[in-house]
């Protein structure tokens, strides 16, 4: 857009310009315009001279009132270069170290300057529209600071440091920034909102004693004083304070204690919406924590906020009515399709969603568009348009205030400031310029006009809901809607409304209860069986009485609502997971996510994103986001499975893929806390030098729902190595407790309950064992010690995690075990036996006797589909190699039919029947059921793994000891 500066002047500004040139000869003396001339002949833009004068009038009068501060800038390049982020608030430290040097006049002779460097360099575009904005933020920060301090050293004079009651260390004020100055977005003549904190109340340690507060209190009344009070030599900034507790009627600083009372008890949404961009500007790094710590879980709720909705309706409501009130359409910030309404958009998103989504919890606003593009909020070519026309009305902003460096969003009247704001815009005139703002504000309006729009109202609906739950509510009431077992239903609902937790439930809780339970009536009658259905969902509502955020996330979303009503129809399995934990509700905000299963790419992207933003020392948060992606992308799978869009083997894969990418997370975070506490171990590689692998269901990739991890932990460092922190220890106590960390970050129970059981029995020696084995360990007990079992348990093991070079090491380990020469009637005979012991402890002995068959452990179920696939790898890989590659059953089989070791028939039976045991198992599960169906079932597919097992091993089952076979 700097094309424009090459054009010449309009007739109007050309004559304002050679006017002001002449001004200025007349002003300065002969020794003033010859350094001028001389300083200015360097300077590489001749023509922004007559540019500035005609378009600021501040800047020209600056000018003629003294050249100085311009010959400075000049000389020292400042006009052609950005400032280093610390070097505004160095130079004032340099300016008020001057000898006798007084604070207010040296506050306002630099603010005039640097705001003529700053005014200087938008106009001229030599600084995009964020740097001016971040320069203004930091010339209000440097002014901040350095009056502060000048100002606490003056009252420490008076009355010592302020000391804290209980621990006695000094205090310091904070001053938050909040707004714009919060978000280093600064206008070039804004005010600055600020709220004052201190750390503990307590008093002063000098010979005249005074309170912490009126100590503060002074510190910010001269803070005040030195900033905003005007001199001959102007002001610095505009300072508001109204944004504190109680607003002009509270008191000016408030301590720790009292600002957590105040936001807990009395804080209102827009307040909420008001600490988005808090900053603080001063204090200690630690004092600073401790306040954003408490502020954030006021800003943000841990959960998807639609219970603020209904206040940011209120305030979008607000921000219609006053721009009609006040007339304010020809305002940029205020006016339809302003900046306000940009912000609002921004921040909306963020109240609602902030407390989930990290990347939210930002303040610069163009960041947070670029997050709502990136989580699905808005659409990529909305926030285009948004960043395009916030962009657009920043620089029309600060063209109307660095006229004349009065704080205006107004649109100017004057012909000659119109004809500015054009130019400063690159439009050839004011009527282009207009209908540029124009095309801009009417796509801010419009996508301001969408958000958050008005719910609909039935209003026959209305009339009807006292009769789904007013003082009507009756059988009567649900048989009309199409209830079945009306009078059952209608006695859980009755004892509900009648309970001590509804009749004690604030106001908020109760309407929003009102306006709920009518809509999930009406919403269980349009399912297969809205008695079940409603049964299913009432635990749930139960459990979010308190928490009534979750009822209006429902009532602003119907579509989710009716989703969850499906999905606990069909799975009690769904039902309990959602009552238990209902900040999986946010899920079914998004119908297309939730029927799409991401693959493990995917998951690891989104699972890097989310922890991306968190501190990865940060142990808990790390806990309860990976507890809520497990949950999430379960919750996913379930849904996809129940709606037929994944098949069995699908399932399986995309929950055993969730648990590996949690697993990778966990060793991340586990890795980070060890090596911060101790080192890392000495090793010969730059991985972990550590591996998981999985066993059983993990390592044969075959997840369900409620599966336990079967782990086994191997490292691979020096045996006599030690880690290289401070606090060194062995190598193999280190890995030791990585393993415990591991475990510990998976199994602790949480709000969200637990990541993963965690099963380490299967490691060398088991329970008895180290919890972690070395490579040399682990292929010394596997060659040596190991019984048949287990190498029957290795026949699935597969690294799921950590180094990849220790993975190696174990596969080496692990094929080399499996492809051993084996007499095959002895491996027959311990199968064979195995089996038994196994069936004898884990299959009831009534089973037959009830007519049942379990799908597990019942003759001719999974488990010998199981052990005759792992008989066959340790009997024939010595002759197969292929058939140690894999850990499997299904692809395992298919290379026994490959190979000519099982006949081809037998191998797509015996395949049939463990998909269709294992499809039948998952089904049961999210209906909450055993695996156990009648005896009758199941019996083609029975009949084909008994026969195998038969041809097999008839010829061992009489020499294997035992009670004999279960029938079922």
């Amino acid at each position: 857009m700097s094309e424009f500066l090459s054009d010449p002047l309009p007739p109007v500004l050309a004559q304002r310009a050679a006017t002001l040139r002449g001004r200025i000869d007349e002003r300065w003396s002969a020794e003033q315009r010859a350094r001028w001339h001389s300083a200015w002949a360097d300077y590489p833009h001749p023509g922004h001279l007559d540019h500035m004068l005609a378009c600021s009038p501040f800047v020209a009068d600056l000018l003629q009132r003294d050249p100085e501060p311009m010959l400075h800038l000049l000389a020292s390049g400042q006009l052609l270069r950005s400032l280093d982020e610390g070097e505004t608030e160095r130079q004032l430290q340099d300016a008020l170290a001057v000898e006798q040097a007084q604070l207010l006049p040296v506050l306002r002779q630099f603010r005039s300057r640097h705001m003529l460097r700053i005014i200087w360099r938008d106009f001229c575009r030599l600084a995009p529209t964020l740097e001016t904005t971040r320069d203004t933020s930091l010339l209000a920060e440097a002014s901040i600071r350095c009056a502060l301090a000048h100002s606490r050293a003056g009252l420490e004079a008076r009355f010592g440091l302020p000391r804290g009651r209980h621990s006695g260390e000094p205090q310091e004020l904070l001053v938050l920034a909040m707004g714009k100055l919060g978000a280093r977005e600064l206008n070039v003549s804004s005010d600055i909102d600020l709220i004052f904190a201190f750390p503990e109340a307590g008093e002063t340690d000098g010979d005249k004693v005074i309170s912490n507060e009126q100590f503060f209190t002074k510190l910010g009344q001269a803070l005040i004083n030195a900033l905003d009070a005007t001199t001959a030599d102007g002001f610095v900034f505009r300072v508001d304070m109204r944004l504190r507790p109680y607003g002009d009627s509270g008191a000016l600083v408030h301590n720790f204690n009292a600002l957590e009372d105040y936001y807990q008890e009395q804080g209102r949404d827009w307040e909420r919406y008001a600490l988005i961009k808090a900053r603080a500007l001063t204090g200690r790094a630690g004092d600073v924590a401790e306040l954003e710590q408490m502020l954030r879980p006021f800003i943000y709720r841990k959960y998807v906020d639609f219970g603020v909705i209904d206040s940011l309706r209120s305030m979008k409501q607000m921000i219609s009515s006053e721009v009609r009130r006040r007339g304010l359409d020809n305002d940029v910030k205020l006016g339809h399709g302003g900046i306000r309404e940009v912000e609002f958009i921004a921040q909306c998103f963020q109240l609602i969603r902030g407390g989930r989504d990290l990347g939210l919890q930002q303040r610069e606003l163009l960041a947070v568009l670029a997050e709502c593009a990136e989580l699905g909020c808005l659409p990529e070519a909305a926030v285009a348009e948004l960043r395009e026309a916030y962009l657009f009305l920043r620089d029309s902003e600060h063209a109307i205030q660095g006229y004349r460096d009065q704080q205006s969003q107004a649109l100017p009247t004057e012909p000659e400031q119109q004809a500015a704001t054009a130019r400063l815009l690159g439009c050839g005139d004011w009527d282009s310029y207009l209908a540029r703002l124009q095309a801009h504000r009417q796509r801010v309006a419009a996508h301001f006009r969408d958000l958050i729009a008005e719910p609909e109202e039935k209003e026959d609906e209305i009339a009807d809901d006292l009769a789904l739950w007013g003082e009507d509510l009756s059988a009567v009431s649900l048989t009309a809607l199409g209830y079945r077992d009306a009078e059952a239903s209608v006695a859980p609902l009755l004892e509900l409304q009648g309970s001590k937790r509804v009749l004690s439930l604030q106001s908020q809780g109760r309407e929003r209860l009102e306006a709920f339970m009518p809509q999930l009536l009406r919403a269980c009658a349009e399912s297969s069986d809205p008695d079940l259905a409603l049964s299913r969902v009432l635990p749930l509502v139960t459990a979010v009485l308190r928490r009534s955020a979750y009822l209006a996330l429902l009532l602003e979303n119907p579509a989710a609502l009716d989703e969850l009503v499906q999905l606990c129809a069909a799975s009690p399995w769904i039902a309990s997971l959602m009552a238990e934990h209902p900040v999986l509700l946010d899920e079914l905000l998004d119908r297309a996510s939730l029927y799409t299963a991401p693959d493990k790419a995917l998951l690891q992207d989104e699972l890097r994103q989310q922890v991306a933003r968190l501190p990865i020392d940060d142990l808990e948060a790390q806990m309860d986001v990976l507890r809520y992606f497990k949950a999430a992308h379960v919750l996913r799978v379930a849904a996809s499975e129940l709606t037929g869009r994944l098949s069995l083997m699908k399932v399986s894969d995309k929950l055993t893929w969730l648990a590996e990418v949690i697993l990778e997370q966990v060793l991340a975070v586990a890795w980070y806390d060890l090596t911060a506490k101790y080192g890392e171990p000495a090793r010969e590689t730059e991985g972990y030098g550590f591996a998981v692998f999985g066993y059983g269901k993990l390592g044969g990739i075959e997840l369900s729902y409620s599966s336990d991890l079967d782990l086994v932990f191997v490292f691979d460092a020096e045996a006599k190595g030690s880690t290289a922190g401070p606090r060194s220890i062995d190598n193999t106590v280190f890995y030791t407790r990585l393993g415990q960390r591991m475990i510990h970050i998976l199994e602790t129970r949480m709000a969200l309950g637990q990541l993963y059981e965690v099963d380490m029995r299967l490691r060398p020696s088991g329970d008895s064992g180290m919890l972690v084995a070395s490579t040399r360990g682990f292929a010394s007990y596997q060659q040596d010690t190991a019984w048949t079992w287990e190498h029957q348990a290795l026949v699935r093991a597969r690294l799921v995690a950590g180094d990849e070079r220790v993975g190696r090491t174990v596969y080496d380990v692990r094929e080399g075990i499996l492809r051993q020469s084996r007499e095959e009637g002895e491996l027959a005979r311990e199968v064979v036996r195995m089996r038994r012991r196994m069936r004898e402890h884990l299959l009831p002995a009534d089973a037959a006797a009830n007519g049942e068959f379990h799908l597990k452990q019942g003759v001719g179920g999974i488990v010998d589909i199981e052990f005759m696939v792992q008989y066959a790898v340790l009997a024939w890989s010595h002759r197969v190699p292929a058939l140690a590659h894999w850990s499997d059953n299904i692809r395992i089989l298919e290379t026994l039919g490959r190979e000519g070791l099982f006949e081809q028939q037998e191998c797509e039976s015996l395949t049939l029947a463990y998909l269709a045991y294992r499809s039948a198992a998952h089904q049961l599960a999210l209906q909450q059921q055993p695996d156990v169906v009648p005896a009758g079932d199941y019996g083609k597919h029975r009949d084909a793994v008994t026969a195998k097992w038969r041809h097999l091993f008839a010829s061992y089952e009489d020499e294997a000891p035992g009670n004999g076979d279960q029938a079922n």
